[in-house]
């Protein structure tokens, strides 16, 4: 009986051994997974460059995805021949990527973002301001805990951010157009109630709420 591993296992725990993101490893076992089932199940060590662009081509053509989705497909096979399987890649290296295209990014003048944030209460308010304010991706400021916050220096410590890379950023009220903190009670408030990992815990809005930060 063949005790090894199976292919999905082995790309698992490639990636875990790497440290990648847990959402880095679901998005790359996804792409893996459709590109066998596109190529009838064949086994990506029989497959070559054709196999991987014909999959490419249909995602863009048929499948109408962004050029950061085909990036990010191609990424995932690009993970599994030269991470898992260890194949010659003379052939995939010529793959070509989407290009992605260049956009002007549209940003919000001050008034529009504090009556945005006026629409905000509790500790959706606080993550929105931290959002802004010291420019955090989404999740670092979700998994920001008390002790990362130093308002000594008045910076926050983001800790495994991207590319699982310790940072700091400055610790800035987005409410006020002047470099003003927001007050540290209502922060370590805000912040050790945020939990999404559980719906069971509850806060108290009315202690982290714009009122309150204002006070």
């Amino acid at each position: 009986m063949d005790a090894r591993p199976k292919l999905l296992d082995r790309v698992r725990a490639k990636i875990r051994a790497k440290h990648y993101s847990l959402r880095t490893e679901r998005a790359y076992l996804a792409w893996i997974r459709r590109f066998i089932l596109f190529n009838d199940k064949r086994h990506p060590s029989e497959m070559a460059a054709p196999d991987v662009e014909r999959f490419l081509t249909h995602l863009a053509v048929e499948g109408r995805v962004a050029a950061a989705t085909q990036n990010q497909a191609l990424a995932a096979l690009l993970f599994l021949y030269r991470e898992v399987l260890e194949v010659d890649l003379a052939w995939i290296e010529n793959v070509v990527r989407a290009r992605m295209p260049a956009r002007v990014p549209v940003v919000l003048p001050r008034q529009d973002v504090q009556r945005l944030l006026e629409e905000l209460h509790g500790e959706l308010h606080l993550i929105a301001q931290l959002l802004y304010g010291s420019g955090l991706r989404l999740m670092e400021a979700l998994r920001l805990r008390v002790k990362d916050i130093d308002f000594e220096y008045s910076q926050v410590v983001v800790r495994d951010g991207k590319n699982a890379k310790d940072r700091m950023r400055p610790l800035i009220s987005a409410g006020n157009t002047s470099s003003q903190r927001p007050a540290p009670a209502v922060i370590h408030a805000a912040v050790s109630c945020v939990d999404i990992t559980s719906t069971k815990r509850q806060c108290n809005a009315r202690s982290v709420g714009p009122r309150a930060a204002s006070a």
